[in-house]
């Protein structure tokens, strides 16, 4: 009943909201987009997506087809992988940076695994520096890490700003000691912060140390100080703290896909296109 090309397209708006976005990563134009959508309400026979000139957002209807969606195209792709004898098995070895489960990439692996249920697929979550050094021992074949602009070795997913965080409330001024919540070493996000810090000659404490994501945003919610964070990844309930509080800029970093050269090509592959291409963006905030 609903065509599965209609389908992705339909996948792909419901996670960017944007028809110009979905024709960009469709490598579509956007009337096409267009026409996919009404042709999809029309099989429905429903309303599925609320236009305006400022924003897009998915009816109710529209939410519970995003949902079919996903299930229909992952039945989809497994049965043409079943029938074409391209079913790939084996052992896929993945590791991602802790705060990088904020993001759709839960999701984006569960969708991976019905698709390809007869990889078994090994997750290793932990800091970037860990992950990385895992890789190059052989203990891992594909990690999805934080690395520093310029020196990036992998695919790049997506370049982010490194910012602070902190509670609204949370005040900071100028001549203040800066409250600092953080990863141990070795942390990127810990050694950029600190050295934008003592350039700038702002004095800092740590206020918590903490090797997990929900760890660092449960100190910050305590009010024990502000972190350095992807602002993508950044929690609604959280904000960067205000110019006048005299905090450093911390530049930028990039969120990357990383390969083992000796890992198996085909679920690397297969896994680096699912995180790419899923019909998400992999970075996009988690809906709660």
């Amino acid at each position: 009943m609903f065509d599965p090309t209609l389908l992705r397209t339909f996948l792909v708006l419901s996670d960017t909201l944007s028809f110009t976005r979905t024709a960009e990563r469709l490598g579509i134009s956007q009337p096409t987009v267009s026409q996919h959508v009404g042709r999809l309400e029309r099989a429905a026979g429903r309303s599925l997506v609320l236009r305006d000139t400022r924003a897009v957002t998915l009816t109710d209807n529209g939410e519970a087809m995003a949902g079919f969606a996903r299930t229909i195209l992952a039945a989809h792709d497994q049965a043409v992988a079943y029938f074409t004898g391209s079913a790939m098995s084996g052992r896929l070895r993945f590791g991602a940076a802790d705060d990088l489960a904020l993001t759709q990439l839960p999701r984006i692996l569960r969708d991976f695994r019905q698709l390809h249920p007869q990889i078994s697929l090994e997750l290793t979550v932990a800091q970037s520096g860990l992950l990385h050094r895992r890789l190059l021992a052989g203990h891992l074949d594909l990690v999805f890490i934080k690395e520093n602009p310029g020196e990036t070795e992998g695919q790049l997913v997506r370049r982010d700003r490194l910012v602070w965080a902190g509670l609204p409330s949370t005040r900071i001024d100028p001549g203040d000691v800066v409250p600092l919540i953080t990863y141990p070493n070795p942390s990127l996000s810990r050694l950029t912060a600190v050295r934008a810090l003592e350039d700038a000659g702002r004095t800092w404490r740590v206020t918590c140390t903490t090797r997990e994501i929900n760890g660092v945003l449960a100190a910050v919610r305590a009010g024990l100080g502000v972190t350095p964070l992807a602002q993508s990844l950044i929690p609604q309930d959280l904000s960067i703290p205000p110019a006048a509080s005299g905090l450093p800029a911390l530049g930028d970093v990039d969120l990357t896909l990383v390969a083992n050269p000796q890992a198996p090509v085909a679920p690397v592959a297969a896994l680096t296109a699912a995180i790419l291409s899923s019909g998400a963006d992999p970075l996009a905030p988690a809906r709660r």
